[in-house]
């Protein structure tokens, strides 16, 4: 029972964690319609302005100064660069977005080394929320959940219950007809592009205080966030919020499995000898719990092709 509610727990955490990074994308590709090969980059410097701050300042400073910094950034970024390819096509995109990865990596390999940098929990959040079948829960990952929840609810109150929701909503769908009522839809893009990257910042000045801060952590993540948003859906948050809950509860458990396939074949009563397996059968589960994601993936898309909370076509 303690191996289901601690693989739960921390199934949820790396889910809404998994959620904090994929909502800016979601954000932007139902907004512009932009598959940001540079999305997971913005975490990764928000993550390393975290620790910059962590370091000469203070911890939650650098919670304040990291999406503003990269908003701004991303804001700089779409208006004098994205912006002139963003009339030629998705694939122009895809090949700017996926160099202006590999250009921000380079820069931050420049600036901080190739190995993580010493960016950790502070001393004075270290300590247990609560305790579960004798097993203490870190008090920074119930922190890391809240902080996901809280991103939800207000992106979720933004979009769907105040104006500047339904501005965007509507430069989404008709952006000629919303301009022609006075709405300035290229600052509308520029606004939505900025604040996709701020969530995708303080995403990463929380978990980069968790989970190792390293110039490979925007390759690492970036895959697994685009599993999240085409699972969820494309341009759908609630979609993607659900996906990232399942992957990371999946990938928890799989972990988890300290057995082979050949015993779990023989406890799902297919008669095969444990010992005698051999090859992919002897193979521990838990070796596998990186291709959950994808398994998961090419699942749903079979089912359902516009993803779990997709339109369809």
């Amino acid at each position: 029972m303690e191996f289901y509610a601690i693989s739960l727990l921390n199934g949820l955490v790396y889910g809404l964690l998994l959620f904090t990074v994929s909502a800016g994308l979601t954000l932007v590709f139902g907004m512009m319609g932009i598959l940001n090969l540079a999305h997971a980059s913005f975490y990764m410097i928000g993550a390393y302005v975290g620790y910059v701050c962590a370091s000469r300042l203070n911890f939650w400073i650098g919670l304040l100064v990291a999406p503003v910094f990269v908003g701004v950034l991303a804001a700089f970024i779409e208006r004098t660069m994205l912006r002139r390819v963003h009339s030629a096509g998705h694939g122009q995109e895809l090949v700017f977005t996926l160099g202006l990865a590999y250009v921000i990596e380079e820069c931050v390999k420049v600036l901080f080394g190739d190995y993580p940098v010493d960016y950790g929990v502070p001393s004075y959040l270290k300590f247990s929320a609560f305790t579960v079948f004798d097993t203490s829960f870190p008090f920074y990952r119930l922190f890391i959940a809240l902080a996901a929840v809280g991103m939800f609810l207000v992106i979720w109150l933004t979009l769907v219950k105040t104006k500047v929701g339904l501005v965007v909503r509507a430069a989404e769908r008709l952006p000629v007809m919303t301009a022609a009522l006075g709405h300035d839809v290229d600052t509308t893009f520029t606004a939505v592009f900025a604040a996709g990257a701020a969530l995708a910042g303080i995403a990463g000045a929380i978990g980069g205080a968790y989970y190792p801060t390293s110039p490979s952590m925007a390759l690492n993540f970036g895959v697994i966030v685009f599993v999240v948003v085409v699972v969820g859906g494309l341009g759908s948050v609630l979609g993607s919020f659900i996906a990232a809950i399942l992957i990371g509860v999946l990938t928890s458990f799989v972990i988890g499995v300290d057995l082979s396939f050949a015993s779990v074949c023989v406890r799902l009563g297919c008669g095969l000898d444990p010992a005698g397996g051999k090859g992919i059968l002897s193979t521990p589960v838990s070796s596998f719990a990186g291709a959950v994601p994808f398994i998961l993936m090419i699942v749903v898309l079979l089912v359902r092709p516009s993803g779990l909370m997709g339109e369809r076509n």
